[in-house]
């Protein structure tokens, strides 16, 4: 190993260690933690039992809230995105609970926003007889299944929140319909009218750090796979992540109306973070990668491409490896600040080589998730 290996490994392995985060620089990290119902129970089982075993599993702490909660404290971010965290009648509880177990490792997450999202809600087409996951506004066994939760060390504004979970797929200008190989629609008429973009939501949640506003931009796209020739996934989910490349620009945003029927996207010069696991990948996979490509080149935003030791490890003959973000070989979670007002100190992904420290953290999905934590540290200027 030659000197410049040397330094670049010391680099990547430096991202593995707990750090204590100067005054001025903020951690922002997105995780998609599997803590989802189906971990845990038969897909069989009634809604309320499925609801119900997230707040088993964090009341009585299973091994794999245990080490997602170690892996967090770990990395201490500032504000964090967790996805696939169920909401649903156990929501607040479930957030609290979770909340107490990062308390009792010493982190501190006053703050928190856990919107509705569209998993497991029906779409309203007169059949009566439909229960989740079919016929649903977003895959899911009940409604609030594979949600999300943001928490964060500083004050939400949450006068100023912006959801956008009733966005309709057919209100953006261009939108990829799926179609069937003969050329009709693949959604009856009655469905596609009334089927909603974001296959979780989209929401813009300003957090007042100082005397500055930075917007998180969280979503989780549908994966862009388990469909047919009509694509229907993975139109979906580049038209997901086009929302936010549209959301962010102020001449193509004005089709844009949000939950409270506000139109438009983000103010210029305003400060972002898009965070998520946005299913898809710019050079791998099977999703329309133009999508994410253009959100990625755009000027405004500032792409840093996290990387990891473990993930080259898990991937040794792949050129595109070091930016991995999951198990199963590809990039699909982003924290991507603004290039206007943020200055980014340094970014990692948290995935340790095997028989490193903390490697028993994340074997894999059972051990904790197929997903690991990316994180980006950044500065605010003016």
């Amino acid at each position: 190993m030659n000197i410049k290996h040397i330094i670049i490994s010391t680099i990547l392995a430096s991202s593995l260690v707990a750090t204590t985060n100067a005054a001025d620089t903020i951690r922002f990290a997105t995780f998609n933690a599997s803590l989802e119902a189906l971990n845990y129970t038969d897909r069989n089982q009634s809604q309320l039992i499925l609801q119900q075993s997230l707040n088993n599993a964090l009341s009585s702490p299973a091994q794999q809230v245990k080490n997602i909660v170690k892996i967090i404290s770990i990395k201490q971010p500032d504000v964090i995105l967790i996805n696939e965290f169920d909401n649903g009648v156990f929501g607040k509880k479930n957030q609290v609970l979770f909340s107490e177990l990062l308390k009792a490792n010493g982190l501190n997450y006053p703050y928190f926003f856990q919107g509705p999202v569209n998993t497991g809600v029906l779409i309203d087409n007169g059949d009566k007889t439909a229960k989740p996951p079919a016929n649903t506004q977003g895959f899911g066994y009940f409604p609030g299944h594979f949600g999300m939760l943001l928490l964060s060390k500083y004050p939400i504004d949450t006068e100023h929140i912006r959801t956008f979970q009733l966005f309709k797929w057919k209100d953006m200008p261009n939108a990829l319909m799926p179609m069937n190989e003969d050329g009709t629609p693949w959604y009856a008429d009655a469905t596609w009218n009334k089927l909603r973009l974001s296959s979780k939501s989209h929401w813009d949640i300003p957090i007042k750090i100082d005397d500055e506003k930075v917007h998180v931009l969280a979503s989780h796209p549908t994966p862009p796979v388990f469909d047919g020739k009509e694509d229907r996934n993975g139109k979906r989910n580049h038209d997901e992540i086009r929302f936010w490349h549209d959301y962010i620009d102020t001449n193509r945003s004005t089709y844009i109306y949000d939950d409270k029927s506000q139109f438009g996207g983000l103010k210029p010069n305003s400060r972002f973070v898009i965070m998520g696991d946005l299913n898809s990948s710019p050079a791998e996979g099977d999703s329309r990668q133009d999508a994410i490509r253009n959100l990625l080149n755009d000027t405004k935003v500032n792409d840093t491409e996290p990387k990891s030791l473990g993930a080259v490890q898990n991937a040794p003959q792949n050129p595109y490896a070091k930016t991995h973000t999951a198990s199963w070989k590809m990039r699909v979670d982003y924290v991507l600040p603004s290039s206007f007002g943020l200055k980014v100190v340094s970014s990692g992904v948290f995935w340790p080589q095997k028989g490193e420290k903390y490697d028993a953290l994340i074997k894999n999905r059972k051990t904790s998730s197929d997903h690991k934590l990316v994180w980006v540290d950044i500065n605010i200027t003016k």
